[in-house]
């Protein structure tokens, strides 16, 4: 009888034991992970170079004035046209008082071919090779009631009154210029913001040709008025249409007299 208690007593301290083993592995917190070696886990770095980049909108003819700052940029998507620290260090403080020839939003890498270069005037500077920068007379009943705005392009129409000796009263259309540019209105050479998108001027500066400048130039002597009709973007790309080149024609270049009198065109030649 006494050797079956000591047995119960002895599996019972043995179970004891065991329980109060189990319960301290539990409570111990597991060990911490083994540190994986930094030189392993290192990513190799990428080159960066500093490059001048707008922090804010600039609109075509804005002045960049704080609108720049250095930035870095991966190297290897460093274009040949951005302007770097390394090769240009003071660009930010010379370039400051710069004027926009195109407009340009923030985080844009600034490029000195946006910019009207040194020495230049704005509108000569955004003028395309061979074109010219004509300013027309308008008024809100001849140009499609204000809503005619920089970029948009137009058709350029002369009225005149007839000869009443000749043809009777009455008056003469006709469009003289298609699908023309218009670089400005007055001074404005955008949109405005804040959707106020409608602008009566008096003055429309329209994008020429050396003979179109010609054309309007003789028409602006002729006509009893000059009409700017509103052309569809969608005509933006339309290029070689018909004009009124008879007004400048080739014979009345070299050697001819043109007499424009009473809306009448008389030419007379002369000795060289």
């Amino acid at each position: 009888m006494a050797a079956s208690r000591l047995m119960i007593l002895g599996v019972a301290v043995a179970a004891a034991g065991g329980a109060g083993y189990v319960a301290k592995n539990m409570s111990t917190p597991p060990p911490p992970e083994a540190a994986v070696e930094s030189s392993v886990q290192q990513q190799p770095q990428i080159a960066l170079t500093d490059v001048l980049v707008l922090t804010g909108d600039v609109p075509m003819g804005g002045v960049i004035e704080s609108n720049i700052a250095w930035q870095p940029w991966p190297s290897d998507a460093v274009n040949p046209a951005f302007i770097t620290r390394s090769t240009d260090p003071d660009a930010v403080e010379k370039l400051k008082s710069s004027v926009a020839r195109l407009t340009m939003y923030s985080g844009e890498p600034l490029r000195k071919s946006k910019l009207v270069g040194e020495g230049q005037s704005f509108m000569s500077s955004v003028l395309p090779a061979g074109m010219r920068a004509v300013a027309t007379t308008i008024s809100a009943d001849t140009s499609a009631g204000g809503f005619i705005l920089p970029n948009d392009y137009v058709d350029v129409i002369m009225t005149r009154r007839n000869d009443a000796s000749k043809s009777g009263a009455g008056f003469t259309t006709e469009t003289i210029l298609q699908n023309i540019r218009v670089l400005a209105i007055d001074q404005t050479i955008q949109e405005d913001e804040e959707g106020k998108k409608v602008k009566v001027g008096q003055t429309a500066t329209l994008e020429l040709t050396a003979q179109q400048a010609e054309i309007i130039t003789v028409a602006q002597q002729m006509a009893d008025r000059l009409t700017l009709a509103l052309r569809s973007v969608a005509d933006a790309q339309q290029k070689d249409l018909a004009e009124a080149d008879y007004l400048v024609s080739s014979s009345g270049r070299r050697g001819t007299v043109r007499l424009i009198k009473s809306g009448e065109i008389s030419e007379s030649g002369v000795q060289k």
